[in-house]
């Protein structure tokens, strides 16, 4: 790891701001990022404070959009600092190998204090901003603050930039400016997300269906009752009788098996479980073959 130490110099008069023009002012933050950051946060050692990691994106004039992020290992004591310097060397070239079009554009960090007090920068946010600013392409990071202390039950995110503490000619320190933030997500992420919130507990209750299957049974039951509507209509004299038609709805009759209402039950919760059981196990086995191909491509396979 590369250690950092923080150091203050003594004040005086010549203390300036440098401030530029084509800072970063708007910063877009997909949800993936932030379910990244609240798994690391997770995760960590329960003798850890914060955690830090590496954000990936994109820049368009004053704009960063945050599209992907990795864990970075760090160690905090009094005011200094150990980053992976070589993990994050290794992880980014890995990363870059399946998406070419991203770059670094900053780090982010969860809540130090979990106690709800105190601030979301801390003393030794400057440090680590430092060593971002020569990893990030354009060399203005972001800095993303997830506040995981929960006050009022919720979690917030924060996005700041720096601007150099000049003395004398000399930069002192790093002053941090928060700036506007917006969550933003694609339609794939849309999907994963409205499935993840619908699926949330994915095992039905007694008395309840999945929704697909919910939807499933209604479009049954028009179809039944526009059936027995046509059957009833011919039978009454309303309409012409169609042979055609009345052969489909006795084969359609005929295919199903006259079982017993509480071995019907049996069979179809049977069959609800295993068709559960088999979405699980494929989801599994997706995620096992994404990960496969992305260790054969980081490994050259």
């Amino acid at each position: 790891m590369t250690s950092l130490s923080s150091k203050m110099s003594p004040s005086s008069p010549a203390l300036m701001m440098e401030d530029d023009p084509d800072a970063v002012t708007h910063v877009i933050v997909h949800p993936m990022v932030l379910l990244h950051v609240l798994d690391h946060h997770t995760r960590r050692q329960e003798a850890s404070g914060r955690v830090i990691g590496t954000l990936l994106g994109r820049r368009d004039g004053k704009t960063v959009e945050i599209t992907n992020c990795f864990a970075v290992p760090h160690a905090e004591r009094g005011e200094e600092v150990a980053i992976g310097k070589d993990f994050n060397k290794q992880m980014l070239a890995l990363h870059m190998r399946a998406y070419r079009k991203e770059a670094v554009v900053g780090w982010y960090a969860s809540s130090a204090l979990e106690d709800g007090q105190g601030d979301l920068i801390a003393d030794t946010s400057s440090l680590i901003h430092e060593f971002y600013a020569g990893e990030a392409d354009e060399g203005d990071p972001i800095h993303l603050v997830v506040d995981t202390r929960l006050k009022e039950d919720a979690i917030s995110v924060r996005a700041f930039k720096s601007t150099p503490v000049v003395v004398q000619g000399e930069p002192l320190a790093n002053l941090f400016h928060e700036i506007s933030l917006t969550m933003e997500s694609t339609e794939p992420e849309a999907i994963c997300l409205n499935k993840m919130v619908k699926d949330e507990n994915p095992a039905p209750k007694e008395g309840e269906q999945v929704e697909p299957l919910l939807l499933s049974m209604e479009k049954l039951y028009k179809l039944l009752e526009t059936a027995t509507e046509y059957v009833d209509s011919v039978v009454e004299g309303k309409i012409t009788p169609d042979a055609e038609v009345g052969r489909q709805i006795a084969d359609t009759l005929a295919t199903v098996p006259r079982i017993r209402p509480e071995v019907f039950d049996k069979l179809f919760n049977d069959s609800l479980q295993d068709l559960l059981m088999v979405t699980y196990l494929s989801n599994i086995t997706r995620t096992q073959l994404t990960i496969a191909e992305k260790l054969n491509a980081s490994l050259g396979v």
